[in-house]
């Protein structure tokens, strides 16, 4: 992934706020980062991002806003992709594929809906 253009976090930065629009998401290359879900006036953390994961790629994919907010747990660095650069390859996709991704998208923010925090 060299070449493209990539962002570093210190402990305790934010990287997406939960409800936020989504033009981009994240490959994290160094770091971990706390996946953060908001419940009346607290936070509480429902998952762990480490090296080698994608970050923000639900509302990347389905255009819907951030499903949840990530921070910093560590220092980090992550490399951006934009949204043209999805739209380009999928283009190229055949439409089922397309619609597998929505259908599984669909079903997947169902499920963290009805997560008991």
């Amino acid at each position: 992934m060299a070449g493209q253009e990539s962002i570093k976090l210190m402990p305790g930065d934010f990287l997406l706020h939960e409800g936020e629009e989504s033009s981009e998401m994240y490959y994290l290359q160094s770091g971990t980062l706390a996946v953060l879900k908001r419940k009346g006036d607290t936070q509480h953390q429902i998952g762990t991002i480490i090296s080698g994961e994608l970050v923000g790629e639900m509302s990347f994919l389905d255009k819907s806003p951030r499903s949840a907010t990530v921070k910093a747990m560590t220092e980090a660095t992550l490399v951006i992709i934009p949204n043209e650069k999805l739209d380009a390859t999928l283009n190229g996709l055949p439409k089922w594929f397309t619609a597998l991704l929505h259908t599984l998208l669909d079903r997947l923010r169902k499920a963290n809906a009805r997560i008991r925090i």
